[in-house]
């Protein structure tokens, strides 16, 4: 089969779904996850449940994907007969994958190159590489997606429930004030990224149950804000509460054409503990 114009590249945080990833001929870059005494490529040498069978023994670190073999990604692109591609990252506010993989393609000039920085994460960013899958599947051009992909972006959010801040706290993306109230009084926060691409509290509940809620609701009107829209419902060690919200949200949200499900990635799951629910909009 011939290829198509224009090569479509993942980082593998961005949780596009597997059947989706061979569906579009997506490649991926793997990020990494990093215990004491070894490295995993997120998503190709571990498994999200092998890091929560760890927890217990240790939490590990992650980091962006190595400079080999993210240009090994963009090696085998070239291989493969494409001369454009479109490179679809996570946000460049939690990561930075989006620099790394800029700074490689200029050391590419055979490969013309769009990057979209997605200023999400998990199958926010997966929303996104998706809504630009759609768009090659219909012929758009490389300049035509330069001048769309701000727009899809925007159109695009992620919000995550989690079980417990610890998670978060360890990784250092809250802090110790924020950890303790937090966890005496079992508030749970609603968390988004903002327009920077960073995280922020999108609402906080009392309990889980009330959290779920408050993302349903939140998700529910960024939906309705678009005439039509794509929905993704998406957990951590969490798929029986997960399909509980996407059956709720299926009554909802009436305007969406197409529905995701998923686990989210091993590095998400170093970042958020088991337990997290996550509710995507991608309304472009």
């Amino acid at each position: 089969m011939e290829p198509n114009r224009i090569a479509l590249i993942v980082d593998s945080c961005t949780d596009v779904p597997p059947a989706d990833i061979e569906r579009y001929g997506m490649y991926v870059v793997p990020l990494q996850v990093n215990y004491r005494d070894e490295s995993f490529l997120d998503k190709v040498t571990i498994t999200p449940q092998q890091v929560y069978d760890r927890f217990a023994d240790e939490v590990p670190t992650t980091s962006t994907p190595t400079p080999a073999v993210a240009r090994e990604v963009l090696q085998r692109v070239v291989d493969d007969g494409y001369e454009q591609a479109v490179v679809v990252t996570i946000s460049s506010g939690l990561s930075a994958t989006c620099e790394l993989m800029r700074s490689l393609v200029v050391g590419m000039p055979e490969l013309d190159c769009c990057i979209v920085d997605t200023k999400n994460i998990g199958m926010g960013a997966g929303l996104v590489a998706l809504a630009v899958a759609r768009r090659l599947e219909g012929g758009a051009t490389l300049d035509d997606l330069r001048r769309e992909s701000d727009r899809i972006v925007e159109s695009t959010r992620v919000y995550f429930c989690v079980d417990t801040l610890e998670y978060l706290h360890k990784g250092g993306r809250i802090g110790n004030v924020t950890y303790a109230v937090g966890s005496l009084l079992d508030m749970r926060p609603v968390i988004s990224c903002n327009e920077k691409g960073v995280y922020y509290t999108v609402a906080k509940a009392k309990g889980r149950r009330q959290s779920l809620k408050k993302a349903m609701s939140v998700a529910e009107k960024f939906a309705a804000s678009f005439s039509r829209c794509t929905m993704a419902v998406v957990n951590g060690d969490a798929a029986e509460e997960a399909a509980e919200v996407r059956a709720e949200l299926g009554e909802r949200v009436q305007n969406a054409d197409a529905w995701y499900e998923g686990q989210i990635s091993p590095v998400l799951v170093v970042h958020t503990g088991p337990g997290l629910i996550g509710i995507g909009v991608c309304g472009a």
